[in-house]
């Protein structure tokens, strides 16, 4: 008998719900075959079967959050033709349904705060987890002093010398189930977060919590990007095989605008400041569960239509929960378009680490006051850039924020410099 478990994912990933199993009790499976999708904080992934045999039994089932080691499934490893011998065994159900019922039993007593559901919204190293589960530290109030929050061995050793603070956070979250049980006369469905749905709200609130966020505004007149397109797209689709959208001049004008102004395209790292000097640029991008940010890589490097086609490809990828760890990470900027959806005005939140993100909106025909006075009916959208002002002053942003403007207002020679 082999068992099917959680395998490593990535450093920065330790566990995940399962969200679907692809196999069911008595299907055949072959070593390589998809049999359990598993959702994490990022992206969605297939767990394979690394033998070839019969299920036997499912051991975890969805919705249930697992970590890497977990036992999630058994497998005959007898090949294709364990299917009769399987049913050799199915007579004795009240045997089989009795070892999962106590599995579980024997599995909760030793866990510790590491695992418990709190804990799972963590990032720690696989040592600081050790390290917990030796100490039996709640892993969720470690402080940390790694400016990824990333919680090391360390940290927890130092949590250790403080119990009282460990017993205080124990004694909030006992009481905090009582404020779900009021006003339970009145109809609520509890719907379960997802993974995903989770990591972004602690991030969206460490994020708020942690920068100096403001956010200033300015309205960009989309004339000539607007006219642009027009006397473009057809060529442009002939010769590159994809449409000239509007996300190609943003993208282009925020590099333009970072590279007059880097410290938008930094991020705080302890007492340092990492000013980067490549262009990874985030595209927030909208999917059932809920925002993700792919990355398109040196989007200084790329002209219009390499930016265009790499924005595709990704928007694709997510539509189709396809995007791999290596499309979300790294991103030095983020660009959001809550336009897209009808959005006049809003302050976007820092996607952190980075420490500037700017909104476009949707796209309102105003009437404008031109220089010679005189009034004409202009497609005008609002642009708003929250940034971290512990490293970025007033000026710098609203400065990054008219060359962006200036940028997009003279498209042409933002057209021929690429």
């Amino acid at each position: 008998m082999s068992e099917i478990k959680v395998p490593e994912l990535a450093e920065s990933i330790t566990e995940g719900t399962i969200a679907e199993w692809l196999v069911k009790v008595g299907d055949n499976v072959e070593k390589g075959d998809p049999v359990v999708e598993l959702e994490t904080d990022k992206v969605n992934v297939e767990v394979n079967s690394e033998v070839s045999g019969v299920i036997t039994e499912i051991v975890r089932e969805e919705g249930d959050d697992v970590v890497v080691g977990d036992v999630i499934a058994k497998v005959s490893a007898e090949g294709g033709a364990v299917a009769e011998p399987a049913n050799e065994e199915a007579p004795a159900p009240a045997a089989k349904e009795e070892v999962p019922a106590e599995a579980p039993k024997a599995e909760a007593s030793p866990k510790t705060p590491e695992e418990s559901a709190s804990n799972r919204d963590v990032i720690a190293s696989p040592a600081a987890r050790k390290r917990a589960r030796e100490l039996n530290i709640d892993l969720s109030t470690v402080a940390t002093r790694d400016p990824l929050g990333r919680v090391r061995p360390e940290d927890v050793d130092a949590a250790a010398s403080a119990p009282k603070q460990a017993e205080k956070s124990a004694t909030a979250k006992k009481e905090a189930p009582k404020a779900e049980t009021t006003n339970s006369s009145k109809p609520v469905e509890v719907v379960k977060m997802s993974r995903r749905r989770q990591t972004i709200a602690k991030r969206l609130v460490e994020a708020q919590q942690t920068a100096a966020m403001l956010t200033t505004f300015n309205e960009v007149d989309l004339t000539n990007v607007m006219k642009l397109r027009s006397e473009r797209k057809d060529k442009f689709l002939e010769k590159h095989g994809v449409k000239l959208g509007f996300m190609s001049f943003f993208t282009k004008a925020v590099v333009g605008a970072l590279k007059d102004f880097p410290l938008l395209n930094a991020e705080i790292s302890g007492t340092d400041l990492l000013v980067k000097k490549y262009y990874d640029i985030g595209i927030a991008v909208s999917t059932e569960e809920g925002l993700v940010v792919p990355v398109v890589r040196d989007a200084d490097r790329l002209d219009f239509a390499g930016v265009e086609s790499e924005i595709a490809n990704l928007g694709k990828k997510a539509r189709n929960k396809e995007l791999g760890l290596q499309d979300l990470q790294g991103g030095t900027f983020t660009i959001t378009n809550g336009g897209t959806f009808g959005s006049m005005l809003s302050t976007p939140i820092l996607n952190a680490p980075q420490v500037g993100i700017l909104g476009m909106h949707n796209i309102i025909k105003r009437a404008m006051v031109m220089p010679d006075d005189s009034i004409e009916v202009r497609p005008m959208m609002y642009l708003a850039l929250s940034y971290d002002h512990r490293i970025i002053d007033g000026k710098d942003a609203v400065q990054f924020l008219v060359r962006v403007k200036q940028l997009l207002e003279d498209p042409y020679d933002l057209l021929l410099e690429g």
